[in-house]
């Protein structure tokens, strides 16, 4: 019997040693995982260390670090290219401005001159491409604005109906010239939010912009008392890939050559601005743009102590 109890007590050794290797290995796994979150949430230069000697943990954490170096690396080559593109696009934007002023006065003086009909026709054609690069360098301006301000805006109690129906009626002649008699649904009850207005009218422009490019002549523009407006409109000459698209920079299609591509771009940026989340659906040749606001504070109706300048 001896010898049995010998055996019991080095298997209970080793059933006991074992538990320790796993316990060490749990807790140099919940390092190695807390540490790549947390430098993954942070650009700090520390690297992740592991409290075990444990080899195969030693070298995973070193695999990892590795990984990291290059993912620091790679991140801070990407920050670099995007402020120096967004530096590029401000100072071309400015560039073409100074210019296409110029351009605009001159052209108002020479139409007031005596011409013959063709130069007239010329004129007119003139004015009108001169007018739709003004437009387009106005919106990289906007763009250039909202991307190197601070994202830290001036909040107040602003109603969605209010600025919404505001938003709409400005845009009622381009939308009759197309031919789109916008469906309107609307609460009687005021639906509030803390937000910027001048940067919702903006976001609420450049939808009813997008609309205007991709529609088949319709538009329906819902509120809900839960504070989510939607956009829709048929837009058969669309598909699936190019609907996932239009949100990214730059990005346009055949039917939009007016465009720069920014018009959804600001409208994202200005809404995550305001704590907003903006989707975009396509189904059934119906294109679907859909924008939730978090809840006001109840009962707050004065506004933000902070007077930053708003978004142009």
């Amino acid at each position: 019997m001896l010898w049995l109890s010998i055996l019991c007590a080095i298997l209970a050794a080793v059933v006991a040693a074992l538990l320790i290797k796993i316990a060490i290995l749990h807790k140099a796994a919940d390092e190695i995982s807390q540490g790549m979150t947390k430098r993954l949430e942070q650009d700090t230069n520390t690297l992740i260390s592991v409290s075990t000697r444990d080899r195969t943990m030693c070298k995973l954490a070193d695999r990892i670090n590795k990984e990291l170096r290059i993912l620091r690396k790679e991140r801070r080559r990407f920050q670099r290219g995007d402020q120096e593109l967004k530096e590029a696009i401000t100072n071309i934007s400015h560039d073409l401005r100074t210019p296409l002023t110029a351009i605009c006065g001159y052209l108002e003086l020479l139409d007031k001159e005596e011409k013959s009909e063709n130069a007239a026709r010329y004129l007119l054609l003139i004015e009108n491409r001169t007018a739709v690069l003004k437009q387009l360098t106005e919106e990289l301006f906007r763009y250039s604005i909202i991307k190197s301000t601070p994202t830290d805006m001036s909040f107040e109690n602003v109603s969605l109906n209010r600025v919404l129906e505001e938003s709409i009626a400005a845009y009622y002649a381009a939308l009759k010239e197309r031919g789109i008699t916008p469906n309107i649904q609307m609460p009687e009850k005021k639906v509030f939010r803390q937000l910027n207005r001048a940067a919702l009218s903006r976001v609420f422009a450049n939808l009813i912009n997008n609309a205007l490019k991709y529609s088949d002549g319709d538009l329906e523009v819902s509120l809900s008392e839960t504070g989510e407006i939607t956009f829709t409109n048929s837009a058969s000459g669309l598909n699936e890939v190019q609907v996932g698209k239009l949100f990214d920079r730059f990005y346009t299609v055949e039917t939009a050559r007016k465009s720069t591509g920014l018009g959804l771009t600001i409208a994202r940026t200005l809404t995550e601005q305001m704590n907003g989340t903006i989707t975009v659906q396509y189904k059934e040749k119906k294109m679907s743009i859909c924008i939730v606001f978090p809840d006001a504070v109840p009962g707050s109706t004065e506004k933000n102590t902070n007077r930053n300048k708003p978004p142009i």
